[in-house]
């Protein structure tokens, strides 16, 4: 065979680059139609107050949830007229935390506005008034919220998008604990995203599957049974979407004084993550720590191309208190 020329070699290493990257992309079709929704659809904000802070307004908001009810929120916005980053905020579940809510990233919410960040803080359905705890653990009810929080997520990319002042190709998504798992499954599914910090989550659920404690969890209440609801609700595996998170930069910040998601499971979670990532492990329990919080600041300051913060107004961001668990 003639030797290629060495043009012709470059066109070959960029169509083997470009087809590696679509395989990246690559998705199975009947799993992202679950997801799939009419973006024309209104969303019905309502402004139920407002707070005028020294560098930023805080709205109390709502919006229309696809699944019924609204979503309540907090939009952080920034002085000045932008175009401004946006961030999404998704709060972990900790069931005796005043902190249950929006409120989990207010603070550093507000920090963020003097570098340029619009931010939307929602209240997951659990944090939500009249909502009833689900005592079942394989009830249909647990994954109908997760499936709720991941459209009401992806409706706050079209809140933020209605507004003129945000930037559309500088958008990002942090989530801790049940939202990390949010994050990881919006991952594969909204390209809207550029980036991702996904606190202290599980990434798969086939990969918890394996674990000692599923195993007898799955025994207790029969084999047969939590195989039958697993097989039901596969779609909603995030880690079917978070290994096609590319282009968008995923960091993964874990804990290391987990009693369930140890280093050594947190790291099977991280390997299915597509690349490029990032993973870093802190000295912490689950909350996490403000270390945690400086790397995830400067992390969202590289990817969203935002001004840097000075050192003070991180410094003046309270750390999340970690209550005891309920007995």
């Amino acid at each position: 065979m003639k030797a290629l020329t060495r043009p012709a070699h470059l066109v070959v290493a960029i169509a083997i680059l470009f087809l590696l990257a679509r395989s990246t992309w690559a998705q199975d079709p009947e799993l992202l139609r679950h997801f799939d929704y009419d973006r024309h659809t209104p969303l019905n904000i309502k402004q139920i107050g407002v707070q005028h802070r020294v560098r930023a307004d805080v709205h109390d908001i709502s919006y229309d949830s696809l699944k019924g009810g609204v979503v309540p929120a907090y939009l952080v916005v920034p002085k000045g007229r932008g175009p401004f980053a946006a961030v999404i905020w998704g709060h972990w579940y900790w069931e005796n935390s005043s902190m249950r809510n929006r409120k989990e990233f207010l603070d550093e919410a507000i920090a963020l506005a003097q570098a340029g960040v619009v931010s939307l803080l929602t209240d997951g359905p659990v944090a939500r008034p009249g909502h009833e705890a689900i005592k079942d653990p394989i009830d249909e009810k647990n994954f109908t919220e997760f499936f709720q929080q991941v459209m009401d997520m992806r409706r706050g990319v079209d809140v933020l998008l209605a507004r003129k002042d945000v930037d559309r190709k500088r958008i990002a998504y942090v989530g801790h604990s049940y939202n990390a798992g949010i994050g990881a499954l919006l991952s594969g599914v909204d390209r809207r995203f550029k980036a991702f910090v996904l606190m202290a989550g599980s990434m798969s659920d086939e990969i918890g599957q394996q674990t000692k404690e599923f195993q007898e969890f799955r025994q207790k209440l029969g084999a047969e049974k939590v195989d039958a609801f697993i097989a039901k609700t596969a779609y909603l595996d995030q880690g079917k979407y978070v290994s096609h998170a590319a282009p968008a930069v995923v960091f993964l910040q874990f804990a290391t004084q987990e009693s369930f998601l140890t280093p050594e499971r947190a790291r099977q979670h991280a390997a299915i993550v597509s690349e490029p990532k990032r993973v870093k492990f802190y000295d912490a329990p689950h909350s996490l720590n403000a270390e945690a919080r400086r790397d995830r600041i400067a992390f969202l300051t590289e990817q969203l191309k935002l001004k840097p913060l000075p050192a003070d107004a991180i410094a003046g961001i309270p750390d999340l208190y970690q209550p005891p668990e309920p007995n």
